[in-house]
């Protein structure tokens, strides 16, 4: 059977080849040596044309691969797995040193699905069996590695487990066994010769290995055998036998190939993958291919103190200066390190080093492993500098954006000398966006760029699209695309990306509506005529398009910030919020959608991360609304109940509600407006007594038994002093009213009759009057209820008495008062309002006694089922009862009670459990025992269940279990009879003591053990529960509040008289409600651009507060003391370095000197300078 990845694969003979020696050269050798060609493969192992060809052999002296060899389908290819490692196969391929290098980067990033990378080390030199030191091996392991794994590079080694190749998969495989992380898996590709590899035979196989098994054997010299610890090996043929340096043409050309192909964040495609050259130790060879790589603007980076040609290309950098001549030192250097025969050719190459000096870093063994991956920047940055002063500079903050690394941006780019324009950051600015770098968006930001120009529809659904595969928001979109549902062949297409190019703001737009409820109006509503169904752009025409794609975003600031929270990036949407415009609704949104998406997320860990990024906004939104409600209350006032445009037309409070900000409800602020409405106009210090006596009594409303205010007193602006528009400081009282203009009194005296009528409308309108007038109505209407029940509640055919159809009326005005709380109240469409409605748990309550009661109502009507109707209203005035524990919410002594018994019902529901099991237990063991004749199910669910429990509370019937108390009595075992009930069942008395001792048992368990873990239950949720009660109680305050300021005045049955006038005031005189502006206030735009600009002034003053506040903490003096430790540092090397520079310039000017005083010295004895002047004389100090 063909494997599939072998039929996948079987493309790659027939664009991969091999090479074969045409030609048999004879090697010249010792006299009885082997006969070896030139390519070092023996004659038995060349083909038939090689061996034959004795006249071409004879007239060639020296076999070159090119000319002598001929290219066959590669025989060697597939997966090779390392027996006895424990590790995943390995990729590898036989190929020639010729092949395309294209076709090889794309059988790795296609055909292997190794991802593209960020960078590309090559780790040259170091080959053979060297001498590596300590320092050496922490670079590799802690430098290299790291730097690969952060970057997402690319590590290429000579892929033979012997020299430098060896001890980087060393490194590779330490990282990977201390890697708890799967996404940081590090690539180690080896270039090998294929002619130096021990036990290459086993990988031959023209049909692929899927896997092949290598196993290592004892290497023969010269040949080495691969390194397990490689990801993928290029085994290059350039038809010789155990010959170094076969592999480095193809390698060079890979490298230089890679360096052209482009890789940014979300497929864009805008920076160029860099590609370093690292040298480490190195022989002769290595000057030509670090010449190559600086003459093909590949960086290079030299590790001083590896020894060999890496020291010696470092001294000689660090000894000269830029345009000086390499030559004699280089010859001084070189001498006696390595051939003389091949001095002067090493020497050129040095000199063309010299002259691409500055694509050459040099690290030595003194500098830290922590700044590794900065010199590796940094090496990578001066092959950025082209001919385009402004292009190397681009590259240059690509790199630094691909990197992360905002230090070296910052002190390098964005230092001042460079003027940046604002479209050469955008592409940088979305690559810093969707690779999440907080610290550069924000660099950009501070430089020039600006976000309203550069946020488009275009690029917002750009963003989106290029969400992360694993995360949330790249789930839910690609859910409403429906992407993945249709299966595909992977052999059809192996390249498939499951991408969300056709992602569109509509479908956005249903995610927030779902993560936002009812309270907001849809966002991204009539953007695009296409997608308001999800179904992209398509068929619209390219002017269309153009036009919607370039089109600004008018919130360019919230739209990012709403992406951010999707993303749960927690940074970037804080910097965002920060400069966003309403700020406390903002963080309340963001604490919504997070906790929403906390709820969807499967991981624990990122569940985690959300419900603290909410925590956070949530904090951020107190602190906020405390620095306004410190500053001006009346305005802190208005922020709560101004319906926010940015936000749907939501209020802060219905988002705090909606996003459960139990603590944001907790505020002083947001009590002190909330008990404001629930007063209404009269004063909060009004005792009760003077409620309920103006309640029975309404003319006392004329007396001065109780005080009015005026709620918009410190809201009306003072019409004989100047209005100041553009002042922004806490003094509200000149400028509050000019920012809320509304319908005012006439600050002249009224007529009496006017101020009666104001003082009536004052006392009624007040959410504690109808609270009040309910409560004492609601406790009328239970009595009369019971009073039905009980004494007037006549069967038929008998009529219904006048208290009962008094009853039947009142329960219809509740039923017509809780209609109109599902479908009248809000302006929002009927089904929200009803749904809204449905979602609290007192409406549900209602709703379930109403039912009840007409249910029992049905029943009582006819004689049939009258006892059933009775029983039901029994039950139903049993639920009518608990409802008055909904008024215990309004006290401030029993509302955090009723959190407390709430939390202390999920406890008894715990407790129930193990109860009733410990209860069936004994129930039927004793039953059993006692009664195994009594086949009555009533009976037995009676002593099973019913017995037990009241034996707990102590009721033990002895007389009916212990066998010495059981009396004679009528009785037989007959189960017939038993069940006819013509007698009682008998008491077996066979092993009756076991049911004592059972009886004792269950007693010391259920009430030792089980009741005194339901006090220890209790105790722990009171503990727990009581400290934050106070704030669930204040949370649950404002639905009641909320519910009661919507109510008539008059509650029922009166309420009936408040319907009317309230449909003949809404809906024939088209009157407007003042009360709404309490808890709903529309302003004008330009009163809301003024209040959002003090609240922006309010959260500056926030932040600096907070960042005063860190900066005295120890922490933050720890750590700008660390940061001038590290200057210092910094400086003394800057001095050392310039110490060094002033003795070589001292040494010049010695050999200088010396060269001149010479010069004078052999002019002043020649003849040529006689007769002349003498020479001036050296001045002395």
């Amino acid at each position: 059977m063909v494997n599939p990845s072998q039929k996948d694969q079987a493309w790659i003979p027939k664009l991969f080849k091999k090479k074969v020696c045409t030609t048999f050269i004879e090697q010249p050798s010792e006299a009885g040596g082997p006969c070896l060609c030139q390519c070092g493969n023996a004659r038995s192992n060349h083909i038939s044309v090689a061996t034959e060809d004795a006249f071409g052999a004879a007239i060639v002296s020296k076999w070159v691969s090119a000319q002598h060899t001929t290219e066959r389908p590669t025989d060697a290819y597939g997966e090779v797995e390392f027996v006895g490692t424990g590790r995943r196969p390995s990729k590898f391929i036989r190929l020639s040193d010729t092949s395309n290098p294209a076709a090889a980067y794309a059988l790795v990033t296609s055909q292997w699905k190794i991802p593209h990378p960020n960078l590309v080390v090559s780790v040259v030199g170091g080959e053979g069996e060297v001498r590596v030191r300590a320092w050496l091996k922490d670079v590799l392991r802690k430098g290299l590695v790291k730097a690969a794994q952060s970057t997402g590079a690319w590590i290429m080694t000579g892929g033979l487990q012997t020299g430098v190749g060896k001890y980087v998969g060393e490194a590779v495989r330490d990282h990977t066994t201390a890697s708890t992380n799967s996404s940081t898996h590090v690539v180690a590709m080896g270039i090998a010769p294929w002619g130096m590899v021990e036990n290459r035979l086993c990988l031959i196989n023209p049909k692929g290995s899927f896997p092949t098994r290598y196993i290592r054997t004892v290497p023969a010299s010269p040949f080495s055998p691969l390194d397990a610890n490689h990801s993928a090996f290029f085994l290059v043929d350039d038809g010789t036998v155990g010959k170094a340096g076969g592999e480095a043409f193809f390698r060079a050309r890979l490298e230089r190939y890679i360096a052209q192909q482009k890789v940014g964040a979300g497929g864009a495609g805008s920076i160029e993958i860099p590609v370093l050259v690292l040298l480490i130790c190195g022989d002769s060879s290595m000057f030509k291919r670090v010449s190559e790589a600086v003459h093909s603007s590949i960086p290079c980076l030299l590790l001083r103190g590896s020894g060999g040609a890496a020291d010696c290309l470092a001294e000689l950098l660090e000894e000269t200066l830029s345009g000086e001549s390499l030559k004699i030192k280089a010859l001084e250097k070189m001498r006696g390190k390595f051939p003389d025969n091949e001095l002067e050719e090493l020497v050129e190459e040095a000199e063309r080093i010299g002259a691409k000096r500055e694509l050459v870093t040099i690290y030595s063994d003194q500098e830290g492993l922590e700044e590794f991956e900065t010199i590796l920047l940094k090496a990578l940055v001066k092959a950025c500098r082209r001919k385009s002063e402004a292009a190397s500079y681009l590259d240059e903050l690509r790199l630094a954006v691909a990197w992360n690394r905002v230090d070296i941006a910052s002190t390098e780019l964005f230092c001042g000398d460079i003027i940046w324009e604002p479209h050469l950051l955008q592409d940088p600015m979305r690559d810093a966006l969707l690779g999440d770098r907080p610290e550069l968006v924000r660099l950009f930001v501070e430089n020039g760029l600006d976000v309203g120009q550069f946020l488009t529809w275009g690029q917002l659904e750009s963003l989106y699209a290029g969400a992360p595969e694993g995360s949330l928001l790249h789930h839910l979109l690609e859910r409403r695309q429906g992407i993945g549902h249709e299966p595909t062949s992977p052999s059809e297409c192996p390249l498939l990306d499951r991408s969300l190019s056709d992602c569109h703001l509509s479908q956005v737009a249903r995610i927030l509506y779902e993560l936002l409820g009812d309270i907001c109006a849809p966002f991204y509503v009539g953007l695009h005529p296409a997608g308001q169904k999800g179904i992209g752009t398509k068929g619209l025409s390219p002017k269309v398009e153009a036009l919607y794609r370039t089109e600004l975003s008018p919130n360019p600031w919230t739209d990012l910030f709403i992406w951010a929270v999707l993303l749960n990036r927690g940074e970037m949407a804080m910097y965002f919020w920060e400069m966003a415009p309403d700020a406390v609704a903002g963080a309340l949104v963001a604490a919504r959608i997070l906790r929403e998406l906390s709820h969807l997320e499967m991981e624990a860990e990122e569940t985690a991360s959300m419900k603290d990024l909410a925590m956070r906004f949530e904090n951020l939104a107190i602190g906020v609304f405390n620095e306004c409600y410190r500053n001006g209350e009346p305005r802190a006032y208005k922020l709560l109940v101004r319906r926010s445009s940015l936000w749907g037309g939501a209020t802060i409070l219905q988002l705090a509600h909606q996003a459960e900000a139990r603590l944001f409800f907790a505020q002083d602020g947001v009590q002190s407006l909330l008990t404001q409405n629930w007063w209404g106009e009269m004063e909060q210090n009004t005792p009760v007594w003077k409620l309920l006596l103006t309640f029975f009594c309404p003319p006392l409303i004329f007396t001065k038994l109780i005080t009015f205010r005026s709620m918009d007193d410190d809201l009306r602006p003072d019409l004989f002093q100047p209005i100041e528009l553009d002042s922004l400081d806490t003094d509200v009282k000149t400028t509050i009213g000019d920012m809320m203009a509304e319908d005012t009194a006439s600050p002249f005296p009224t007529s009496p009759r006017r101020f009666w009528l104001q003082h009536w409308r004052q006392f009624w309108r007040a959410p504690v009057t109808a609270f009040l007038g309910n409560v004492v109505m609601y406790l009328l209407f239970l009595f009369l209820f019971s009073y039905v029940l009980l004494m007037d509640f006549a069967a038929p055919p008998a009529s219904p008495s006048a208290s009962e159809i008094m009853l039947y009326i009142w329960v219809f005005t509740l039923v017509c008062e809780e209609v109109r709380q599902g479908c009248f109240v809000g302006s929002q469409p009927l089904l929200q309002r009803v749904r809204r409605y449905l979602q609290d748990t007192w409406n549900q309550f209602d709703i379930t006694a109403l039912l009840l009661f007409m249910l029992g109502v049905a029943c009582r009507l006819f004689p049939e089922s009258f006892e059933s109707g009775r029983t039901i209203l029994c039950l139903d005035f049993m639920v009518f009862t608990l409802r008055l524990i909904h008024i215990f919410a309004v006290n401030k002594q029993l509302g955090p009670k009723m959190i407390i018994v709430g939390k202390m019902m999920k406890d008894v529901f715990l407790f129930l459990f193990f109860l009733g099991v410990w209860l069936v237990a004994y129930g039927v063991t004793t039953e059993g025992l006692l009664l195994p004749h009594d086949r009555r199910l009533p009976w037995i669910f009676r002593r099973v269940f019913y017995r037990p429990y009241l034996q707990i509370f102590g009721q033990i019937p002895l007389n009916e279990i212990d066998a010495a108390l059981i009396a004679a009595a009528n009785c037989t075992y007959d189960p017939v009879a038993i069940l006819m009930e013509e007698a009682q069942p008998c008491t077996n008395t066979y092993a009756n003591w076991l049911v004592l001792v059972l009886l004792v048992v269950f007693l010391l368990v259920a009430n030792i053990l089980l009741l005194n873990l339901l006090i220890a239950m209790f105790s722990y949720t009171f503990a727990k529960v009581q400290g934050n009660s106070d704030i669930y109680w204040k949370s649950q305050r404002y639905n009641l509040i909320l519910e009661y300021h919507s109510r008539p005045a008059l509650a029922p049955p009166f309420i009936l008289i408040s319907h009317l006038h309230l449909f003949i005031k809404r809906h024939v005189l088209k009157v407007q409600s003042t009360k709404g502006r309490h808890f709903l206030l529309e302003l004008s735009e330009t009163q809301n651009a003024r209040l959002l600009t003090w609240e922006s002034v309010q959260k500056e003053n926030y932040f600096v507060a907070q960042k005063r506040q860190k900066r005295d903490s120890d922490t933050e003096r720890l750590r700008r003391t660390s940061q001038k430790v590290d200057q210092v540092l910094k400086q003394l090397s800057e001095v050392k370095e310039s110490e060094r520079r002033l003795r070589t310039l001292e040494a010049e000017m010695e050999y200088c000197t010396t060269a001149l005083a010479w010069m004078v010295d052999v002019l002043a004895q020649s003849d040529i300078a006689k007769g002349r002047k003498a020479p001036p004389a050296r001045k002395k100090d």
